[in-house]
């Protein structure tokens, strides 16, 4: 058996060496290293996959939501609603802008944001939602969407681990990730279901005017060399990166069915396994792309399954070990513990496995057996 990875770069990267150096290569003997045709070229197809107006690639998806922010002009003070258990960024960026960031409890199932901790959440300095499609399954999007037509908010998607996943309406239509709300970011991190070897990151629209806007913020505010009309940051994707998010592109839904194909294989050795939750999916379709696998452990001393996993060269996960709302940058007199029991009780009892689109039967059929029998003693 080969070595397991958490995430298996190397391995994708042998499936799509040739196209990759080649079109690298090409970045090199033309010397556009910064907004250059593979740059359009990838902006061009992200847009036509995503079905979405406008994509602005830039240079990481801390920066995407960032800027998404900027652009659409929140104010020192205004509040912007968001998960409590989530990576840092989304919160950070809240705080780097001296809005107000305001944490809520999510849903013990599919680990998104509670509506309902939403609609308690609102007072009249609210001006935005950030809901985080966590692990690679998108919020609930039209309940959202629904809270923010009738409090006359703005929605951000956080779309940095749930890239190619689509959401199904109540009327049967869908949508992909990322083109639901008024603006999106993602990340092109190495690790993501849609990742470059380096950093990167885009923000999706289909409003002109807040395109047009965000194009400028982007390039330090200009839409003609040194003309400044905004307040802008340098924030850019480079020629390489995009040669090789653009091959990667054209795999992203066979990447997302290994994935998926890999879920389906941990889901069948863990369903009888009552110490285990396995993940919560929206339906059967590719409503969730696992961009992490996650289980929920009960009766079981998860720490202690951590570095039993690793003692066996099994590599795993906690996200997150802390709530945002108890990290020291975060903290907030404004906070009660009872409003986030679901987090408290998360962070306790979560693990990720590992999840790549390299994993096979052998791996896998290992790394649940060994967490079967470290439950049953």
């Amino acid at each position: 058996m080969k070595k397991i990875q958490m995430v298996d770069l190397k391995g994708q990267y042998d499936e799509i060496k040739d196209l990759v150096n080649t079109s690298i290569l090409e970045v090199l003997e033309t010397t556009a290293y910064i907004n250059g045709p593979k740059v359009h070229q990838f902006q061009k197809n992200l847009e036509q996959y995503l079905d979405v107006k406008h994509v602005i690639p830039c240079a990481n998806g801390t920066d995407a939501l960032q800027i998404a922010m900027m652009g659409l002009g929140l104010k020192p003070g205004d509040e912007v609603i968001t998960a409590d258990f989530t990576f840092a960024a989304t919160v950070e960026v809240i705080a780097l802008l001296q809005l107000t960031p305001v944490l809520v409890d999510v849903n013990p199932d599919d680990f998104n944001i509670n509506i309902e901790a939403i609609k308690k959440a609102i007072t009249p300095k609210t001006k935005a939602i950030v809901p985080v499609h966590l692990f690679g399954q998108c919020a609930n999007m039209e309940a959202i969407m629904e809270i923010a037509k009738a409090h006359n908010l703005f929605v951000i998607e956080d779309n940095a681990q749930a890239i190619g996943a689509t959401y199904t309406f109540k009327n049967g239509t869908k949508a992909q990730a990322g083109t639901m709300g008024h603006v999106a970011s993602t990340s092109f991190f190495p690790s993501k279901n849609l990742g470059c070897y380096g950093d990167g990151g885009a923000i999706f629209t289909n409003d002109d005017d807040l395109a047009h806007t965000i194009r400028g913020i982007v390039n330090h505010g200009m839409y003609e060399r040194y003309h400044h009309d905004v307040v802008g940051v340098n924030s850019r994707l480079d020629s390489v990166q995009a040669a090789v998010l653009d091959i990667k592109l054209k795999n992203l839904d066979t990447y997302n069915r290994k994935r998926i194909k890999a879920a389906n294989a941990y889901d069948a050795a863990f369903k009888n396994i009552k110490e285990i939750m396995i993940p919560y999916r929206n339906d059967d379709g590719d409503s969730h792309v696992f961009h992490q696998y996650t289980l929920q452990v009960k009766d079981v001393d998860r720490d202690a399954l951590v570095k039993h996993l690793n003692e066996k060269g099994i590599p795993c996960g906690v996200y997150y070990p802390i709530p945002l709302h108890k990290q020291k940058a975060y903290e907030d007199s404004r906070y009660n513990e009872g409003d986030f029991p679901v987090t408290n009780q998360l962070v306790k009892n979560v693990i990720s496995l590992p999840m790549h689109t390299e994993l096979d039967d052998e791996q896998i059929e290992f790394i649940t057996s060994t967490i079967i029998n470290f439950i049953n003693g």
